[in-house]
């Protein structure tokens, strides 16, 4: 059993809550700005760390005077914007619990959500939410309250609380201590239902008070600042929101993807982060682009460079004819990679699951250094994290100060530390399975080097073993199939089969182009057996297999018809696949494979 552990490096606060920060900021930087909020013309209003201060207290006054009473949950469903952060901290300061939920939530999961964490209040963005919260509200007796930030929340909330004076919101406020709960996460449900990760004060500091000073490259540089468009119901978004007011980063909120480019070019962050499938579809993107304008072949070799150059970068010496090319390409085509992201982000943070390697290089080598880290709802996000002065690309990084990791004897990875959750509410078996002596289980099976930086292997309970018995992780193979400009999703499969193989699905994005290159006319479902479009997916595979053993490589595969999406229930909020959906509604086709 191997382990290894960081020393704690800084101290974490032993009382006070989240909210501290907010007055810390409005005392010491009145003036500083914290938020920039859109305009609604390609522009940003910026809100102070005193302004800020005093629309959080005016929110948090309402939900006392609405009856909200300490250790009551309030709910949020609401895309990625400046409301959310508002709403969260005013919760906070009531002395109450948020709870996100994901604004993508069918009326199901909305209604297991608020049954289940018994919240007295939620607030939505808009008249779909609305909707569906209406369409389940029957089912919630401790439900009392429902705002809608587009139909005036925050005000109407404001107006409740004119009779609750500012000692009774600092007594309230004050009352909260680090082991008071601070938010109850309910986790994706990847596979059956969502389960709410109790995350209290402490679990935030310990994981924030490190994390910030590990990391001061990107929240400490002079004009530091930050786009965030992932959903705030996710924790990795969540952790940086509440470590850019505590570190008074400037923070950005964006809920509109596809307008995403234009408004990182006018916000123009220092870092971001973001999701594999993201960095994925910008390297796809830019190549796509490349090739319709006739410079594919120079993308393709300016990549490589990029690669080349990054892999040079941990061997200690970049070979001069890499470096003249590195230099003439920073000119051609990095640039202009770098200019979409905004034209000042030298750092991304990835999460949620494995960049893979390849990524990583080609980032770093454009000039945009992409910190690779793991960690889990249960784990208020980071366990371990790649540093600017302490990276292996292709890892994980190693554990954060604090924090100590354990390979099991049969490879799974246990975690402690103080970020550390105390358990699910009210799940006490789920509990007892995921917490044993103090040791978090994680699911996932990895290793730890002698230096301590960790790299996952797989999921133990995603583990295929053929009928030789071979042990094949599907996340090696999956992530490097993704790789290509017209895959979108894979997943593969040979548990007890005689060999391993995949279903793929193709990037409706990329396709049109790729079609319009090779003279091909149809849908997607039109040319699923064409052999030209098997032929692009083969050289996918091809690719992947290298990374494998011959006995774990692909053997067959087949090309699905339509795209796996969150609408349609094979993929959740966080862009994870849902293996045990695809697997139950693709099963015709999984056993058309081995026929």
């Amino acid at each position: 059993m191997r382990e290894y552990s960081t020393p704690q490096t800084v101290s974490v606060p032993t009382s006070g809550n989240l909210t501290d920060d907010v007055l810390r900021n409005a005392r010491e930087a009145p003036d500083a700005v914290q938020f920039s909020r859109p305009d609604g013309e390609g522009g940003w209003t910026d809100v102070t760390c005193a302004a800020f201060l005093d629309e959080v207290q005016a929110v948090a006054r309402g939900l006392v005077g609405a009856g909200i009473g300490p250790g009551d949950r309030v709910a949020i469903i609401s895309r990625t914007r400046y409301e959310w952060t508002l709403l969260d901290y005013a919760t906070w300061f009531a002395g109450a619990v948020s709870v996100p939920i994901y604004e993508s939530s069918s009326e199901e999961q909305v209604r297991w959500i608020l049954a289940d964490s018994g919240a007295r209040a939620v607030v939505v963005e808009d008249a779909t939410h609305l909707a569906r919260v209406g369409a389940v509200r029957g089912d919630l007796p401790d439900l009392e309250h429902v705002w809608a930030i587009d139909s005036g929340a925050v005000a109407e909330i404001g107006r409740l609380g004119a009779g609750v004076t500012e000692d009774d919101l600092e007594a309230r406020r004050s009352a909260t201590g680090p082991d008071d709960l601070a938010t109850l996460i309910y986790t994706s449900g990847t596979t059956g239902r969502p389960k709410g990760c109790m995350i209290t004060h402490d679990n935030f500091q310990n994981e924030l008070c490190v994390a910030v000073a590990e990391l001061e490259r990107l929240f400490d540089a002079e004009g530091a600042s930050t786009l965030l468009f992932l959903p705030l119901a996710h924790v990795f978004a969540r952790i940086i929101q509440v470590g850019c007011v505590k570190s008074r980063t400037r923070l950005g909120h964006s809920s509109d993807i596809k307008n995403l480019l234009p408004q990182l070019a006018s916000f123009q962050p220092t870092f971001l982060l973001a999701v594999p499938r993201v960095f994925e579809k910008v390297f796809n993107t830019a190549s796509q682009r490349a090739t319709a304008d006739g410079r594919g072949k120079v993308f393709d070799r300016a990549a490589e460079v990029a690669i080349a150059w990054s892999r040079a970068q941990d061997g200690g010496r970049v070979p001069v004819r890499v470096r003249a090319q590195h230099a003439l390409f920073s000119r051609l085509v990095y640039g202009r990679l770098r200019e979409a992201l905004g034209g000042r982000c030298e750092f991304a943070v990835s999460g949620g699951a494995p960049l893979g390697e390849r990524l990583g290089h080609f980032y770093r080598g454009v000039g945009v250094n992409v910190l690779e880290g793991y960690g889990l709802t249960e784990t208020t996000a980071a366990l371990t994290v790649n540093l600017p002065d302490a990276q292996k690309v292709g890892t994980v990084g190693r554990p954060l100060p604090g924090t100590a990791v354990r390979v099991a004897d049969d490879g799974e990875l246990l975690f402690k530390g103080g970020q550390v959750f105390g358990g699910y509410w009210n799940n006490p078996e789920a509990t007892d399975e995921a917490l044993h002596d103090g040791w978090f289980h994680t699911g996932d099976v990895g290793e730890v080097d002698d230096e301590g930086f960790v790299r996952i292997t797989g999921r133990k309970k995603e583990i295929l073993v053929t009928a030789g018995g071979k042990n094949v992780a599907p996340a090696v193979l999956e992530d490097r199939v993704r790789a290509s400009a017209l895959v979108s999703q894979c997943l593969v499969v040979g548990d007890g089969q005689p060999f391993i193989a995949a279903l793929v699905t193709i990037d409706e994005e990329a396709f049109p182009a790729w079609a319009e290159q090779h003279g091909k006319t149809g849908r997607i479902a039109d040319l699923v057996d064409d052999e030209d479009l098997r032929a692009e997916v083969q050289a996918a595979i091809d690719e992947a297999n290298k990374a494998v053993s011959k006995a774990e490589s692909i053997r067959k595969f087949t090309i699905l018809p339509t795209d796996w999406t969150e609408e349609a229930g094979q993929v959740t909020p966080s862009l994870k696949l849902k293996r045990n959906v695809v697997m139950r509604e693709s099963r015709d086709e999984i056993a058309a494979l081995y026929e």
